[in-house]
């Protein structure tokens, strides 16, 4: 019998799923922040290329600097350019180092398949090496 229009059927509903790491963008240098530009991060398109991001998608920004954590979205930049836009640029200041997450949501049929993207950045916001980590079993 099929549920009727509008209505789950009970294996949908007890479906569980994870969170997971789905990219990581490690050690880039803030280039400048803009407390009156609307909110968000500006990333270096290349960077976001090779860590799998997409302009608007939601990323966490932890300062290593200074400890300062925040939520905000992508926006593509320029070469090497990592900036912070909005309210949040008033959380960093240009120079400080930043790690960007962005996370996944997994069945657990999907978790094994999945590979969280790993990008570490050198000198001048340049990628150093670039990697895919598979989950570990415990």
């Amino acid at each position: 019998m099929r549920p009727a229009p509008g209505r789950l059927s009970l294996p949908a509903l007890s479906t569980v799923f994870r969170t997971f790491l789905k990219t990581k963008i490690h050690r880039a240098v803030i280039t400048a922040a803009d407390p009156d530009y609307e909110g968000s991060i500006t990333i270096d398109r290349a960077a976001c290329r090779a860590a799998g991001l997409l302009e608007f998608e939601q990323v966490d920004v932890l300062d290593i600097t200074n400890a300062a954590r925040f939520t905000t979205y992508v926006i593509y930049g320029g070469t090497g350019e990592f900036q912070i836009n909005g309210a949040a640029a008033r959380l960093v200041t240009p120079g400080d180092l930043i790690i960007v997450l962005a996370y996944c949501r997994l069945a657990e049929a999907e978790i094994a398949a999945h590979r969280a993207k790993i990008v570490l950045m050198g000198p001048g916001n340049v990628i150093a090496s670039a990697r895919e980590q598979p989950v570990t079993p415990a």
